[in-house]
């Protein structure tokens, strides 16, 4: 039997991959139960897992485990999925790049990194980093060009980067 994620409770909204702006993000009309995380906990593991597998191992039967995906989907617990390409090649360079600006520029520089396949998330966060950019590259060099564009941006006064040296599954 699969177990929990651990950190879910009966309220919290999980993202399961990637976000979706279509849905709404709110707290779900229905407690999240044991059912329900289990199959949060599967489909975080391979969200392309056969609804039929999903009910065995959660002793559900498949069209009580669909009515719970769908609610879940609706209510956004679950707010999408996503799939994870590998470059061609040796494999990504994974960066995190720390932003420091003049005024609050959040919105305008979203849209300008929308043009760069290579990042993969934005966040807005608080302290005195203004933004952190998560950046999958084929190349060093790839890398340092997008790094180069995002220094010409009006009012950014720093950038750091963080290469990424190891990861853990969670």
């Amino acid at each position: 039997m699969v177990s929990a994620a651990p950190g879910i409770d009966r309220y919290q909204s999980v993202a399961i991959a990637r976000q979706n702006d279509g849905i709404d993000c709110q707290l779900p009309r229905h407690p999240v139960d044991k059912f329900d995380r289990q199959i949060i906990a599967i489909l975080r593991a391979d969200a392309r897992t056969p609804v039929s597998q999903i009910a065995r191992v959660v002793n559900l039967s498949r069209s009580a485990v669909s009515e719970r995906i769908h609610r879940l989907e609706h209510e956004g617990v679950i707010r999408g999925y996503h799939a994870q390409i590998a470059e061609p090649g040796n494999g990504a360079v994974k960066a995190f790049l720390e932003l420091f600006y003049k005024d609050n520029r959040c919105a305008e520089y979203v849209q300008r990194m929308r043009a760069f396949s290579e990042i993969r998330r934005c966040c807005g966060i608080s302290g005195e980093t203004d933004m952190l950019v998560y950046v999958e590259a084929p190349s060093v060099e790839r890398l340092s060009e997008i790094r180069g564009e995002i220094e010409r941006y009006p009012g950014l006064e720093k950038i750091k980067t963080h290469m990424v040296v190891q990861e853990w599954a969670m």
